[in-house]
């Protein structure tokens, strides 16, 4: 099942977030001379090794690309995703 299509941008909290079953999963950003900085991911412990994670990394990365942005990716959890997943690579700026 795919749940990057629930994943949505809360600009007012500068964070992604993507709820499942009544839990949140999010990653944090700011805006840093014009590419967004992923600072922070976190996922509740009822949501872990579940895939919630990446589906969340998947549509914080498919929206900025979308954006037409290039990604810091400081957080560790977004920085292992794109190695792991090349498609993503262009991104990274």
């Amino acid at each position: 099942m795919s749940l990057h299509e629930t994943v949505r941008k809360n600009e007012e909290l500068g964070r992604y977030e993507l709820t499942v079953a009544g839990s949140t999963a999010l990653v944090t950003y700011d805006m840093r001379d014009g590419k967004i900085a992923l600072t922070h991911t976190e996922v509740p412990g009822a949501l872990t090794n579940q895939g919630v994670g990446s589906e969340l990394a998947k549509g914080t990365l498919d929206d900025i690309r979308a954006q037409g942005l290039k990604v810091l990716p400081i957080c560790t959890f977004i920085e292992a995703y794109i190695k792991r997943h090349p498609e993503y690579q262009d991104l990274v700026g």
